[in-house]
């Protein structure tokens, strides 16, 4: 990181900005390119190791991509405002950029995995159908890396 008085540096902070961050992209090794999404997510934070759950269709580009090469990378932010200061705009923001490995989950955790995404989205009483996991695919990101950026002064 370049700008090293940016850098978040404390697992509690990097944790807040996910709690408060609406989505993630994530990217994901496409051949030519990489191929990056936005998605509701939930997670969990399991003694110091990052796991994120989302989902979508059980057929489709990403699935493909996630078969062929699990290695991912995660995106999350915060932009509070843009600022015009003595020389330039500036954006007001908060950021992390995670990486690691996704796995399609089933059963309990897949469940666990829902619920933590109705949680995040704001509905953590949200009684959906258990029935809804046999049309869906969750997937389990656990993040073995995770840095952190922030301007907010």
């Amino acid at each position: 990181m370049r700008r090293k008085d940016r850098a978040v540096k404390s697992w509690h902070e990097i944790i807040d900005i996910l709690q408060r961050a609406d989505t993630i992209r994530l990217g994901i090794n496409g051949d030519p390119f990489p191929y990056v999404v936005p998605l509701s997510f939930g997670f969990e934070d399991c003694a110091g190791e990052i796991r994120l759950y989302f989902h979508g269709a059980k057929e489709g580009f990403k699935h493909t991509l996630l078969e062929q090469n699990n290695h991912v990378c995660i995106e999350a932010d915060i932009l509070h405002k843009y600022e015009e200061t003595e020389a330039s705009l500036t954006a007001r923001y908060e950021s992390i950029i995670g990486f690691g490995t996704a796995e399609s989950v089933q059963g309990e955790e897949a469940a666990r995995g829902m619920d933590l995404m109705c949680a995040h989205c704001g509905y953590p009483d949200f009684a959906y159908d258990p029935a809804a996991l046999d049309f869906v695919r969750i997937y389990r990101v656990t993040l073995t890396h995770v840095t952190g950026k922030k301007n907010i002064t």
